[in-house]
């Protein structure tokens, strides 16, 4: 199952996770059922666990959580996109410039949760880093069960928030009140599959 992930490890890839790992599609093919509210519900909520072991490390830099707040004030209409682009933009720098590869994704990946609210294909975003954290952090022999169980976990939530989301009567801003439109990694991985078919 992490047969992928182990070869991008030897080669020391930054990116340990892709849209193409084989732990994932269970969770992608669930992602591609959602509507867009579900999944920027989700992404803000499996954000939390990135940003509190991120502030414990680094209490001082307050950009992930700032940015996240900024996300949903945007989700909810209350601010407008440029605001919330600023601080998601601020969250990859800080993760640029910190000299922590594990840290590094962790902050990658709450900027692609709070980037899911601008469109779902950032939402893989936020696994694809903080399991690249996750492997980081226990190392080559040690991942496959943390990551397996958090791989589930993200499942779980997902299930939930599609159960829920519409049961709690938030407010959202226009964009995210279109149900036409449809879900953007669904597209995304057809296209994909078109492209190798012509291959």
């Amino acid at each position: 199952m992490f047969a992928d992930v182990e070869i991008k490890l030897k080669k020391r890839n930054k990116m340990l996770f892709s849209r193409d790992s084989k732990c994932l599609q269970e969770l992608l093919k669930l992602i591609q059922l959602q509507k867009h509210q579900i999944l920027v519900m989700w992404a803000l909520d499996c954000a939390k666990i990135p940003l509190e072991q991120f502030e414990a490390k680094y209490p001082d830099e307050r950009g992930p959580r700032t940015s996240l707040e900024l996300c949903e004030a945007w989700a909810r209409g209350r601010i407008k996109m440029p605001v919330a682009k600023r601080a998601i933009l601020d969250v990859h720098a800080v993760a640029k410039k910190i000299d922590d590869k594990e840290y590094s994704a962790l902050c990658h990946a709450i900027g692609h949760a709070g980037a899911t609210v601008h469109v779902e294909t950032h939402a893989l975003g936020l696994p694809i880093y903080e399991l690249t954290a996750m492997v980081l952090k226990y190392g080559k022999d040690n991942f496959q069960k943390p990551v397996s169980e958090k791989i589930n976990y993200y499942y779980y939530r997902l299930l939930y928030w599609q159960e829920n989301t519409d049961k709690l009567g938030l407010d959202w801003a226009g964009f995210l009140l279109d149900d036409t439109s449809p879900n953007k990694e669904r597209l995304l991985s057809e296209k994909r599959k078109l492209k190798q078919q012509r291959l």
